[in-house]
């Protein structure tokens, strides 16, 4: 991905997420009461993957919002948040404030992360859903993972599934009616102009001209599992479980929704 597309990608994230996450959780006041009633519950699907954080040291990698790090801080983690986007990290350390936890926020390109900063002595890394597509290389970002992580360190990633962002296409509004089609191209590697994800959340969006939501598009790559399992190997962690998760309830059964990886650092 050129310069141009990575700033294209920054931008778009320092719009109005700030916005967005209040329109999608309410106010960090009120979203830090609902995390404080149950994390482990903010946790899910993930927190039999995560395990008890109490005392541990643990990232959220491109961790947003910060919810989930917030919830992990709540049990007892020393939480970190690693982000590039000044409104993520303003929602983040708001909801943290109300729910009365300490959480460290670093904004900063993952990639250009300054070498303090991969101090090789997190506990856990956790990273999820829509994450990887923004990399055109997937080896320096897990080399990343591998950096900040001690020696035995968990890394866990969800993320959707490829042949549900790659391969089907999906149209009906109930069961019944529903019906899916091989539209695309599961080996493309081209990359692909959407909305940036949260943008669904804006309803000045809803009916946006194309022009009008320019600012909130990003260019992004698809991978296949087979790429991002090679790319884990190549930076040097270890997949203990790769497990492919199916679409909630029957709605469209029998297709892959998502999957999580867990891997070690050895």
């Amino acid at each position: 991905m050129d310069q141009f597309q990575n700033d294209q990608n920054g931008q778009a994230w320092n719009e109005k997420s700030y916005e967005a996450w209040t329109h999608r959780f309410g106010e960090p006041a009120k979203a830090a009461a609902k995390i404080k009633k149950d994390p482990v519950k903010r946790l899910s699907p993930l927190e039999s993957y995560i395990g008890d954080v109490k005392g541990k040291k643990v990232c959220n990698l491109l961790g947003s919002h910060g919810s989930k790090a917030v919830a992990m801080a709540l049990l007892g983690a020393e939480a970190t948040v690693i982000d590039l986007s000044e409104p993520n990290e303003r929602y983040a350390k708001e909801l943290a404030q109300e729910a009365g936890v300490q959480l460290r926020y670093v904004r900063s390109d993952v990639l250009e992360l300054p070498k303090e900063e991969l101090t090789g002595d997190y506990d856990l890394v956790l990273t999820e859903n829509g994450i990887l597509h923004y990399f055109t290389d997937l080896v320096p970002f897990f080399s990343t993972v591998h950096g900040l992580l001690a020696s035995g360190g968990k890394f866990v990633l969800q993320d959707f599934h490829p042949v549900s962002t790659k391969l089907i296409t999906s149209q009906g509004k109930s069961q019944a009616v529903r019906k899916h089609k091989v539209t695309g191209d599961y080996f493309s590697t081209e990359l692909e102009t959407v909305d940036v994800s949260y943008s669904k959340f804006l309803p000045e969006l809803r009916y946006a001209t194309e022009e009008e939501r320019k600012p909130y598009q990003v260019a992004i790559r698809k991978w296949t599992i087979g790429e991002i399992v090679t790319a884990l190997g190549a930076a040097g962690l270890f997949i203990t479980e790769l497990k492919e998760e199916p679409h909630p309830g029957d709605f469209d059964q029998g297709i892959p929704k998502t999957f999580i990886i867990e891997a070690e650092k050895r």
